[in-house]
């Protein structure tokens, strides 16, 4: 089995009171194309850790890959014989994965990393059209004797397909989470646009920033325009949130983690 690079302890280095959110799309763990393809799931390992949050939503997630595999071989710094979310795993932390859509050699999906205990798996297809494969995982989380829905989240490139997959998140809400539990809804949001804030405020959901600090960008990871990766909450208020950026983050994957503290509202 691969080995895994040295990791810090699981505790964490916040207050208790605060909940630390990370999402991040990881680019199924490689950079490049052909030759200059190159494995990056060693230090996006590395990279998770560092974020020291509580969840950690991620998209772009592999369980397998044949091809990947073959070019990185076995070693220290090969392709891992441990499905990826595993492997991103910190010490300690539980994991839910579920996949999204097959490709040729593979397939990818969502996964949540937590260092509080996971209910039931659920996932739901959200796929609007044949040419893209998406999907929502939902997994209840006990944080602190409280529970907290986490959904994570992949949308569509075309905005009639966001709106719709919006409209089967609000489905997906109104039967599963009760109005009462609090929610974090995180993910690529793929909302090039910024149209999505509106259908979001609907269903009772408040994006995740400081309502006097600067927008903060993730993607393209080496120079940030867009606002894509999101995160939004229910019963839950930000009191922070950042970007990790430099040269070692936006080598790791197109997209930048964007990563929010919060408390109970």
């Amino acid at each position: 089995m691969t080995s895994r690079p040295m990791r810090f302890a699981s505790t964490s280095m916040h207050p208790s009171h605060v909940l630390r959110v990370a999402t991040y799309n990881i680019h199924k763990g490689v950079r490049g194309v052909g030759p200059g393809k190159r494995l990056e799931i060693h230090n996006l390992g590395l990279g998770v850790e560092a974020l020291d949050a509580d969840l950690v939503f991620l998209q772009e997630v592999r369980r397998f890959h044949h091809g990947d595999a073959r070019q990185f071989p076995d070693t220290n710094i090969g392709w891992p014989r441990v499905p990826q979310a595993d492997y991103l795993a910190p010490e300690g932390y539980e994991v839910a994965y579920r996949s999204n859509a097959v490709t040729r050699g593979g397939e990818h999906g969502n996964a949540l990393l937590s260092r509080w205990p996971l209910g039931d798996i659920g996932h739901h297809d959200v796929s609007d059209h044949r040419f893209e494969q998406r999907g929502l995982l939902h997994v209840p989380v006990n944080w602190n004797g409280v529970m907290v829905h986490a959904i994570v989240a992949h949308l569509g490139l075309i905005h009639s397909s966001r709106v719709r997959q919006v409209e089967r998140i609000a489905e997906l809400i109104a039967a599963e989470v009760p109005p009462n539990e609090r929610l974090v809804l995180a993910g690529d949001f793929n909302d090039w646009g910024e149209k999505l804030d509106p259908p979001m405020q609907a269903m009772g959901l408040a994006r995740a920033a400081v309502s006097d600090g600067p927008v903060l960008r993730t993607f393209p990871s080496l120079i940030p325009v867009f606002s894509l990766d999101r995160i939004y909450t229910r019963g839950l208020r930000c009191t922070s949130a950042f970007v990790p950026r430099g040269n070692t983050w936006a080598r790791m994957s197109d997209h930048l983690p964007y990563v929010a503290e919060l408390e109970l509202d």
